[in-house]
């Protein structure tokens, strides 16, 4: 894996875990945005033969969904229409 993939990375992570310490219950934070972002990739896996969008499932997309939530999914999405 390239350095910069991993330096990518490591920077939402970073991120992702600053914006969580600035709330009440942080790991509860960190969980939920998650758990939504699994959820919106299952969604957009479970409805893609019907709206014809389809976003592989691989470790990428699954990591972008854990990593950066809703807002990944969409980021994956726009990038999955360049």
């Amino acid at each position: 894996m390239p350095a910069s993939i991993i330096a990518v990375g490591i920077f939402c992570l970073l991120v992702t875990a600053r914006a969580a310490a600035c709330r009440r219950w942080p790991l509860l934070g960190i969980f939920g945005g998650a758990a939504c972002g699994l959820a919106g990739l299952g969604a957009v896996a479970l409805l893609g033969p019907l709206t014809g969008v389809a976003l592989p499932l691989n470790a990428l997309t699954a990591g972008t969904a854990v990593i950066l939530g809703l807002p990944g999914i969409i980021l994956l999405m726009v990038l999955n229409l360049l």
